[in-house]
């Protein structure tokens, strides 16, 4: 299990800018996983929840995960690198620069690797931190997902 790199308090990140903070553990995205998600968000097309179409119809001849599953998965993964002490509030402000460059078909395993791209101070001691994700499939040269993530960070 992979252990959190820890930051002692707000004033610190900046310190951190441009630090690789390493991947997280393999996660693997189930057709279960898949079909949830289909079903929390409405989004039930046959490339993603029909198994035997797939099969017969895909490209890949197997389901895929939606886009927006892979990048939904980067929070909790994320968690898994990094601690930032001193915070009482985190808000998910955004993506940027969003990038879907590879299915992950169900049954992959896939891991999050993470740096601080940017840092800069807000009013009342909270910092706005933007971080480059970028989501791996295991045996795949290419990244299934790289965005610019951006939370504000309150104490």
């Amino acid at each position: 299990m992979t252990s959190p790199k820890v930051i002692p308090g707000l004033d610190a990140i900046v310190d951190w800018v441009d630090v690789e903070l390493g991947s997280s553990d393999w996660t693997r995205v189930t057709q279960e996983r898949i079909d949830a998600f289909a079903d929390a968000t409405g989004d039930r097309q046959w490339i993603h929840t029909d198994v035997e179409r797939a099969r017969r119809e895909s490209p890949w001849k197997e389901t895929v995960a939606h886009g927006y599953l892979t990048l939904a998965l980067a929070p909790a993964l994320l968690s898994q690198l990094l601690v930032i002490r001193g915070s009482k509030t985190v808000i998910n402000s955004g993506i940027e620069k969003l990038r879907l460059s590879s299915p992950v078909l169900a049954g992959s395993r896939v891991r999050l690797a993470a740096k601080i791209k940017h840092a800069r101070s807000l009013p009342g001691g909270g910092v706005r931190v933007v971080f480059r994700l970028t989501i791996e499939v295991e045996g795949s040269s290419k990244p299934a997902c790289t965005a610019d993530a951006v939370f504000l960070y309150y104490p």
